[in-house]
């Protein structure tokens, strides 16, 4: 901000950097000024106003120092660049941190990563802004200071002093001619990334004793400045608080200054659960916003986190693979820590009944740990484990069997193998699975999750890496429908079932998932209607896993890299809403195909479905014909290929299933035909989400074809049909 505060910046990182001047006190939809960047100027990373002249501004990127002079709005602005390099100063000056305005107007400063600061002299005297000169001031790097040996990470000038921060944690105060008046350090303090004085003075400092600082004989008209307490930010995710008369440092915060990968709620009480791979774990409650308690773990970084379903436990894995099992109130452990899996443990949950935990980790183990009785009380043991997978596991479900109270366990993986295992026939280092079935052909699932009951069958639902979302009966593991998912970029991570919240319709259920950097939710029962699904971004560079309060209420999402964690709120009525704006029945899949209901490509499904009932009937017969707007369920993969579709024979089998017993468990009775609306629905849901790019298409001739003398790959026509009619599928 400027100092009027009537003026804001902004940087927007585009193929061309731009710099943009926004009125603060207008809010408006457009920039009062902006300047593009020449890709020459380096990408800048900061900027600040002159605080005495809001039409003065400096940025830099690590190499270069760019001025701006903003004239008018008639005049536009002047941009002028620097570029330091060793044999400027015939020295070694180093990277550019931040610069700022020298508070005799005459001069800027920037900070360097090797301890210096260049000096830049403006040779015009300061003018009032509506005298500016129409061109920009001339400007020129007069020297380089030496300041210490140490990097320079912050830079800023407070009244009547210059104030830098290092990365050995100290803060250091000038005058204007840059020698050092006072220090301020402390041995647990890592980088400084900023520093924020207080607005409130105290009473002039009378000395400081025992202090290690070196004061000038200006030290009188610089004690205004050195009586102001402040607080810094380090990169460690650690935020002190300075008293300057007691020389006095007070750690008020510390966050996760490695990747936030797990994060957990508590089942009935509004806390939720945070652990990152510095091995740091917090518990906030979030209706008040407040930190409640944390423990480290400083042997290794927390990967996973579980409540039970009763709120009694908190179970953490860990990327040493250990595992523990905590008091979800204080954090303490609860017995000693497990450690049975070979590598970093990445899923973790609890069975409905508390009884059981079952981890997965990076060697495609399941492990499980079962709560027992023993001397009189119970206590954790661990019971048997699994390498089950051949590639990634990524999910873990338990449930509960549907004819008795007892936990059911599945591992899903991206081996497309869905595994089953029975608990209680499982006994001391013997996991017994009792089922194990491939979910997919050719795509790769990627999340599992228990549907909610809408119907008398009971399905789960998985999630795949083509956008397809698939509904598999729980008894018989067959595929009873597929549908076409979110597509908001990349493919759905994780998948929950949002608990219901006091307002909501009993009868509507809802999905939240994320992708790779959004959060989103998808109304239920999915039909492939895209006006069900809305996303947002909440971490650029990725999110790493979410979690969902008790309520229903609000969703929170954890940024990996980024090292936050983010709170929704949920606003379910936005949703249905746009829903309803979508159009109903088959509106909005009308608007799926090419051209609309109105397009070519509607009228020749028409036509190809006229041309059925035709050749059912017989091409040359005389008799009357029988229109109708129904083709047999046999007839379904010749109408997809004349349309374009090519489905595999499992696919085709998949969907004749899919419409053939889509009413067997309400009715007890087969369907065997399919109107043209159920076959667009059909259609849409089931045809590659993305199309069929070219690329695709040169990826499987890779795979498929050898390399000729010139080392092209190809492949012989005959090879290539006998592919084909032998191993097509």
């Amino acid at each position: 901000l400027s100092e009027s505060h009537k003026c804001s910046l902004d940087f927007s990182s585009l193929l061309f950097q731009k710099v943009s001047v926004w009125r603060w006190t207008l809010p408006s939809e457009k920039a009062i000024c902006s300047i593009e960047l020449e890709p020459e100027f380096g990408h800048q990373d900061y900027v600040i106003f002159n605080p005495q002249n809001p039409h003065e501004l400096v940025s830099n990127s690590k190499t270069q120092m760019i001025f701006y002079l903003w004239v008018s709005r008639d005049m536009g602005s002047r941009v002028s660049a620097w570029l330091l390099s060793p044999q400027t100063f015939k020295c070694l000056v180093g990277q550019f941190s931040q610069s700022v305005f020298h508070f005799n107007n005459t001069q800027a400063l920037t900070g360097t990563s090797a301890g210096k600061l260049v000096v830049w002299d403006m040779d015009n005297p300061r003018t009032r802004p509506e005298e500016l000169p129409p061109k920009p001031h001339g400007i020129t790097a007069t020297k380089v200071v030496s300041l210490q040996e140490e990097s320079l990470t912050v830079l800023q000038v407070l009244e009547s002093c210059i104030v830098t921060g290092d990365v050995k944690g100290q803060v250091k105060f000038y005058d204007g001619q840059l020698r050092l008046l006072t220090i301020y350090s402390h041995d647990k303090v890592g980088p400084i990334q900023s520093i924020s004085f207080s607005k409130v003075l105290r009473d002039p400092p009378s000395g400081f004793p025992g202090s290690s600082s070196s004061w000038s004989d200006s030290s009188n008209s610089v004690s205004l400045t050195l009586n102001r307490n402040f607080i810094l930010s380090t990169s460690d995710a650690t935020m002190f608080h300075v008293a300057t008369d007691s020389r006095n440092f007070e750690r008020i915060m510390q966050e996760a200054k490695k990747a936030v990968t797990a994060i957990a709620c508590h089942p009935q009480e509004p806390f939720v659960a945070v652990g990152s791979h510095c091995g740091l774990l917090k518990v906030w409650d979030y209706k008040q916003t407040q930190y409640l308690v944390s423990r480290i773990f400083p042997e290794a970084g927390i990967q996973c986190l579980s409540y039970d379903p009763e709120g009694c436990f908190l179970a953490a894995g860990f990327t040493d693979g250990s595992v523990y099992i905590l008091d979800a109130i204080s954090l303490q452990s609860i017995c000693e820590e497990f450690q049975f899996s070979q590598g970093p443990v990445t899923h973790i949950s609890f069975s409905h009944d508390s009884n059981y935990l079952a981890t997965a980790d990076e060697n495609y183990s399941v492990i499980v740990y079962k709560r027992v009785l023993q001397n009189g009380s119970r206590c954790w043991e661990h019971l048997a484990g699994l390498e089950s997978h051949y590639k990634p596991i990524r999910t873990i479900l338990f449930g509960v069997h549907s004819h008795s109270n007892e936990p059911r366990l599945l591992s899903l993986g991206e081996d497309r193998q869905l595994v089953e295992y029975d608990l209680k026939s499982s006994i001391k280092d013997h996991l017994v699975v009792t089922h194990r079935d491939r979910l997919e052909q050719a795509a790769v699932p990627l999340c599992l999750t228990w549907y909610p009951q809408l119907s008398t069958e009971s399905f789960f639902l998985t999630a795949n890496n083509c956008y397809k979302l698939k509904l598999y009966n729980t008894t018989t593991k067959v595929c009873r429908k597929t549908l076409w998912g979110p597509t908001y970029g990349s493919p759905l991570e994780k998948i929950q079932i949002l608990p219901r919240t006091s307002c909501a319709d009993p009868q509507q259920h809802y999905l939240v998932y994320i992708t790779k950097d959004k959060v989103g939710l998808q109304m239920l029962p999915v039909d492939g209607n895209p006006h069900k699904s809305s996303a947002f971004i909440c971490h650029p560079d990725g999110a790493s896993d979410f979690a969902i309060s008790h309520d229903g209420r609000y969703i929170f999402t954890a940024g990996g890299k980024d090292r936050t964690f983010m709170k929704w709120k949920v606003n379910l009525s936005a949703l249905d809403a746009a829903a309803f704006l979508g159009g109903e029945d088959l509106i909005p899949f009308y608007n799926l195909l090419d051209g609309g209901k109105e397009g070519k490509f509607f009228r020749e499904l028409e036509d190809y479905f006229y041309y059925v009932q035709l050749c059912r009937q017989g091409i040359d017969t005389l008799e009357e014909r029988q229109v109708s707007t129904h083709i047999p369920l046999e007839e379904i993969p010749s109408v997809m290929r004349a349309i374009g579709f090519y489905p595999s024979e499992e696919e085709i089998e998949e969907m004749i299933n899919e419409v053939k017993f889509s009413k067997y468990a309400d009715t007890g009775e087969v369907v065997t035909k399919i109107n043209l609306g159920d076959f667009i629905k059909l259609y849409i849901n089931h045809r590659p989400a993305l199309g069929l790019s070219m690329k695709t298409i040169q990826q499987a001739f890779e795979v498929l074809g050898y390399e000729n003398k010139k080392g092209e790959k190809v492949i012989d026509r005959g090879d290539f049909l006998s592919l084909l009619q032998c191993r097509g599928e």
